[in-house]
């Protein structure tokens, strides 16, 4: 009998398949925040590297993203959803190496597709991947049959708002909630807090909007609002992330909230650290 690909790449990594909304570990929390890097922040860095370099900042959790090199010593390989059951075997070892647990994954496109789509959502089955993030609305109907099916949430992600093209519209949280609020509770936000200030939205107000449909974030500090602003440690920015995460856990609010520190990209990780500290700061 073949295996599907989830319970084959499960057996090649050595591990029991994940129910992968199982709630995130208490002890991969900081503060009560499953805080971790986005793998993007790393991006001229493999994926091994920045599995590295997430342990070093002090976070438990990562968000990978399709593309990815694997190694040095591989390059040619890449950390994808279509990646074999052997490179995926070789991600979960070097994971549990650094004792960092892979929570999330995108921004990826999603297909109306169901047999495309499907494999997004086996990858994640196999990675016990808690949440898909993406920006594909005009998939929604698919999205919503397999996330019932795999119990798997999916967040709709935010860029800034693009003056040239007025059908770009997950910008706005007042769309995003229009388009899941009568979904599955599973589907809702990936609450880009940077991206929103560079649309010119206060994050508070955007976060209370869309109130008890957030499902994870990519947690940014920026420098100001606008175009060409960027990233910098949390708390030393325009953003006011004590309120952001007071108003995340009034929301009860318990997805994954990765660093994606898009500045300084060859040497950010002293950055990436001061976000973690900032966290754990809080927790006393």
């Amino acid at each position: 009998m073949k295996l599907p690909f989830f319970l084959l790449a499960a057996t090649c990594v050595g591990l029991s398949p994940v129910r992968s909304a199982e709630p995130i570990p208490d002890d991969r929390r900081i503060a009560g925040v499953a805080i971790g890097c986005q793998a993007y922040t790393f991006n001229r860095f493999t994926a091994f590297e920045t599995i590295e370099k997430t342990a070093a900042a002090g976070a438990k959790v990562i968000e990978f993203y399709p593309g990815q090199k694997l190694s040095p010593a591989e390059p040619d390989l890449k950390l994808h959803h279509t990646a074999s059951p052997e490179t995926l075997a070789k991600v979960q070892a070097k994971l549990k190496e650094h004792d960092i647990m892979a929570v999330a994954y995108g921004v990826v496109g999603l297909s109306k597709d169901e047999a495309e789509c499907r494999k997004v959502f086996e990858f994640a089955k196999a990675m016990g991947i808690r949440v898909i993030n993406t920006e594909s609305v005009d998939a929604l109907d698919t999205i919503e049959k397999l996330v019932k099916e795999y119990d798997i949430q999916v967040g709709f992600h935010n860029h800034p708002q693009r003056a040239d093209n007025p059908d770009y519209k997950v910008w706005d949280p007042n769309y995003i909630l229009e388009i899941v609020k009568d979904r599955d509770a599973r589907i809702g936000a990936c609450a880009d807090t940077g991206h929103w200030m560079r649309s010119g939205l206060k994050p508070i107000d955007c976060l209370r909007i869309l109130k008890g449909r957030i499902v994870s974030s990519h947690l940014k500090d920026l420098n100001a609002y606008g175009k060409g602003s960027h990233d910098v440690p949390y708390g030393t920015g325009e953003a006011d992330m004590d309120a952001i995460l007071d108003e995340l856990a009034a929301q009860g609010f318990s997805g994954p909230a990765s660093i994606e520190y898009e500045h300084n990209w060859e040497n950010s990780l002293p950055e990436v650290t001061r976000c973690v500290e900032y966290l754990k700061k809080r927790e006393g």
